[in-house]
C-alpha cells in the first residue's frame, strides 16, 4: 500500500523471521502522515472509545480474520512456535489503533480500522494497493524455478527473489495423450514432454535458479507408469516431481490466481480447467473448499468428439458430462453461488478471451484482469466448435497447438457459466505456477 506519490504506507511482512521466531503483526502501518494522525488519536483516548462503541463479537471476527490470514502463510512443513493473536497479537478487545488501520487499509474487514478511517477522514482510494510480498531475508538472492507438468502443457515460471517474473513459458507436449484410456504415458509423449524439459533446465542454468520445484497433475495421477517418467525427469532436472492430488492443485492455482490482486475479504471463487481435470476453489484470503474433477480440454476431446468439427450431439454430450459433476458440486457446496467475486485461469480460459479480443500476439497485459462475459464465451465456443480443424486454426489469438483441444475446453467453460448462471468472470494469467514459486520464495525468507 502506498500512497499516490509512491510512498509507502502499509507492508506485509512474514509471520516468521528467518530464525524461525512468530511475528504475530502481519500488516505494519509505516506511513509518516498516517502513523501521526493515527497517534493523535490514540492520545484522546480512542482506544475506550471504540471499544465502547463496537461490539465485543465485531471486534472478535476481525481478530480471527487476520489470524486466519497471517497463519496460512506459515509453511506446512514449520514445526516450531507459530504467531499467536489476532490485530496487533491481540486476541480480546482492542491494543493498537495503528495495527487496525494497517489491515483496514490493505483490504482487510475490519470495523476498528473502519472506524479509524472514519475519525481522521482516510479512504482506501486515497491509495494505491500493491501486492504484497513477504520481507525476503539478505541471504536469499538467486531466482526460483517451478516447472508445472499438466496434461495438456509443460510450463515454465523463473522469478527473481523479489517475485518478478523473468521467464514464463508455456508450451504443449501433451503427456496425458491416451492416458484416459490405457493407463499410461506413451512413450512418444514422455519423449515430447522431456525434450520441452531439456530446453526449460538451458533456462533455469542460465538464470542461476537456486531451487527448481516440478510438479505433475491429472495425467500423472492416472497413468501407473508415472514412476517411471519421474526417474527420468529426475535424471535430467536432477529433482523428482511432486504429483499433486487434486486438492493441492486447487489450492496452488487458488494462490496463483488471487496472487496479482490485494487481499479481501470478498468471498471469491476460482476455477481452473486443465487439460486432463478441472479444479473449483471458493475462499476469501484463506481458502476454504477445493474439489476436482477429472474432466478438462483433452479429456472432453478424447472421450467425446469423433468428428472433424464435432456433431452437435457430440458437443450436447461433453457439456452434460460436465454439467453432471456440477450438479454434484453445487450440491454440496452451497457457498459456491455465493461468491462475489469469480476468477477464472489456465490455457481454456485465456485463449478464449485472447480469440474474443483477436489478438494476433499474447499480451498478458491485455488478458490479466479482463472481464469476460457469458455471452462473449458463448460465441467463440459457437464459431470454434461448428469450423473444422484447419479453418479454426486461422483465428486470431488462439495458438496451433491448442486449436485441436480448444472446443473440448469450451464446453468446460460454456458449461460452467451456464450452470453456476455467471454472467461474467475475470481471466487470471497467472495460475498454479505463480502459486508454486510463491512457495518456494516463503519457504527461503523463513
Amino acid at each position: 500500500m502506498r500512497t499516490q506519490q509512491g510512498d509507502p504506507v502499509v507492508l506485509r511482512n512474514s509471520p516468521l523471521l528467518p530464525d524461525g521466531t512468530p511475528m504475530p503483526t502481519l500488516y505494519w502501518l509505516c506511513g509518516a502522515n498516517e502513523t501521526v494522525q493515527v497517534g493523535r488519536l490514540e492520545a484522546t483516548g480512542a482506544v475506550n472509545r471504540v471499544e465502547a462503541e463496537l461490539s465485543a463479537t465485531e471486534i472478535a471476527a476481525s481478530h480471527a480474520r487476520y489470524a486466519a490470514e497471517r497463519d496460512a502463510l506459515i509453511p506446512a512443513n514449520h514445526t516450531g512456535p507459530k504467531p499467536f493473536g489476532g490485530v496487533g497479537g491481540t486476541r480480546i478487545g482492542v491494543k493498537c489503533l495503528h495495527a487496525h488501520f494497517g489491515y483496514w487499509l490493505a483490504g482487510g474487514q475490519d470495523p476498528v480500522g473502519q472506524w479509524v478511517a472514519d475519525k481522521i477522514g482516510a479512504q482506501r482510494s486515497d491509495y494505491l494497493i500493491t501486492p504484497p510480498r513477504l520481507i525476503k531475508v539478505p541471504r536469499f538472492t538467486k531466482p526460483v524455478a517451478a516447472i508445472d507438468i499438466g496434461t495438456n502443457s509443460t510450463n515454465l515460471l523463473i522469478v527473481s527473489p523479489d517475485g518478478d517474473e523473468l521467464v514464463r513459458e508455456v508450451h504443449v507436449t501433451r503427456i496425458g495423450e491416451g492416458v484416459t484410456d490405457t493407463r499410461l504415458l506413451s512413450d512418444v509423449a514422455i519423449a515430447r514432454t522431456l525434450a520441452r524439459l531439456e530446453i526449460y533446465r538451458s533456462l533455469i542454468e542460465q538464470h542461476g535458479a537456486a531451487k527448481i520445484r516440478v510438479v505433475a497433475t491429472e495425467a500423472c495421477r492416472l497413468a501407473t507408469n508415472c514412476g517411471q517418467f519421474f526417474g527420468a525427469v529426475k535424471d535430467l532436472l536432477g529433482v523428482t516431481p511432486e504429483l499433486l492430488s487434486g486438492d493441492d492443485e486447487g489450492r496452488a492455482a487458488y494462490r496463483g490466481a488471487l496472487g496479482g490482486w490485494s487481499p479481501t475479504d470478498e468471498p471469491t471463487f476460482v476455477f481452473d480447467i486443465g487439460g486432463g481435470s478441472t479444479e473449483f476453489m471458493v475462499g476469501t484470503t484463506v481458502l476454504r473448499n477445493v474439489v476436482s474433477i477429472p474432466v478438462g480440454a483433452v479429456v472432453i476431446t478424447e472421450k467425446e468428439f469423433h468428428r472433424d468439427p464435432p456433431r452437435p450431439e457430440e458437443l450436447t454430450n461433453a457439456i452434460g458430462l460436465v454439467t453432471d459433476f456440477l450438479d454434484d458440486i453445487v450440491r454440496d457446496y452451497p457457498d459456491l453461488s455465493s461468491a462475489t467475486r469469480v476468477i477464472g485461469v489456465a490455457g481454456t480460459i485465456v485463449t478464449v478471451a485472447a480469440v474474443e479480443l483477436g489478438l494476433k500476439t499474447f499480451d498478458a497485459s491485455l488478458l490479466h484482469g479482463m472481464t469476460l462475459t457469458r455471452s462473449a464465451a458463448e460465441d467463440v465456443f459457437r464459431t470454434l466448435a461448428t469450423e473444422p480443424l484447419a479453418d479454426r486454426l486461422h483465428n486470431p489469438g488462439l495458438p496451433p497447438d491448442r486449436a485441436d483441444i480448444i472446443v473440448g475446453g469450451c464446453c468446460v467453460l460454456v458449461a460452467i457459466m451456464r450452470k453456476l448462471r455467471l454472467d461474467s468472470i475475470t481471466v487470471s494469467t497467472r495460475n498454479i505456477l505463480d502459486g508454486i514459486v510463491a512457495e518456494l520464495l516463503e519457504t527461503e525468507a523463513t
